[in-house]
């Protein structure tokens, strides 16, 4: 294995990484602004209302994707054990 596959693979984990999470901060994202303006709107400052809608919604985000995240990292995983015994 020479650097080239290293950066491969590397490259390979970040796009994954950024394909498994990337939904997950994503929904967290549009729920954390509208929840701010919301809280700016009616000038309600509780800490806790921000939190919690996130917490919910990423959760179900989370249930609902569960199936794409789980095949996404199992070909990772494969293509990964399969680089691993052709030894390239």
């Amino acid at each position: 294995m020479d650097l080239t596959d290293v950066f491969e693979i590397t490259r390979e984990a970040l796009w994954v990484t950024l394909k498994v999470s990337g939904p997950l901060m994503l929904v967290a994202l549009v729920i954390g602004l509208a929840v701010s303006l919301f809280q700016a709107l009616t000038q309600i400052q509780e800490m806790t209302l921000a939190f919690v809608p996130k917490i919910i919604a990423v959760f179900a985000c989370m249930v609902l994707l569960l199936p794409f995240m789980t095949t996404t990292l199992k070909d990772f995983t494969v293509s990964l054990f399969a680089r691993i015994a052709g030894g390239s």
